[in-house]
């Protein structure tokens, strides 16, 4: 972890320099790291934390690089992993909860990013399928007889 953080703290300050190429080579380097450590690291939460800062410290270079179809990427690769994580039988209990915790964040992220920079192809596929895989569950939880206090019709 701490390989990670030596290295996002370096593209930090590669990145408030300016200095775009070099930050995006050092923030690529730690999202490797992020991705290895994922699963790896015995505190769940700073594992899935450390992967969402990498994503979105490459989405903000990107907006930076004028590229907000990039960023758009990087936001969704990190909410469609921890959707992924969460719902996968194979990893840790604790990790999949973490996961989805994150996920939060993830979402708002992408929320406020399109509300600034609009739709791209991949928001709307990711936020869609998302859309539909909710409808589904809901209607499998039969959500409105389970919960009547909240109203839903």
């Amino acid at each position: 972890m701490q390989h990670w953080k030596r290295t996002t703290q370096l593209a930090n300050h590669l990145f408030e320099q300016g200095e775009l190429v070099d930050a995006r080579e050092h923030y690529l380097q730690a999202l490797a790291l992020a991705q290895v450590l994922f699963e790896r690291w015995h505190d769940v939460d700073e594992a899935v934390a450390v992967f969402v800062i990498a994503h979105h410290n490459l989405a903000d270079l990107h907006l930076r690089l004028n590229q907000p179809h990039e960023s758009a990427d990087y936001l969704c690769s990190a909410h469609q992993r921890l959707l992924q994580a969460s719902q996968e039988a194979r990893l840790p209990q604790a990790l999949r909860e973490a996961a989805l915790r994150h996920s939060a964040r993830t979402y708002t992220e992408l929320l406020n990013f399109i509300a600034e920079y609009g739709q791209y192809p991949r928001t709307e596929r990711l936020l869609n399928r998302n859309a539909a895989a909710a409808s589904e569950l809901a209607a499998q939880l039969d959500v409105t007889s389970a919960h009547p206090a909240y109203g839903i019709h």
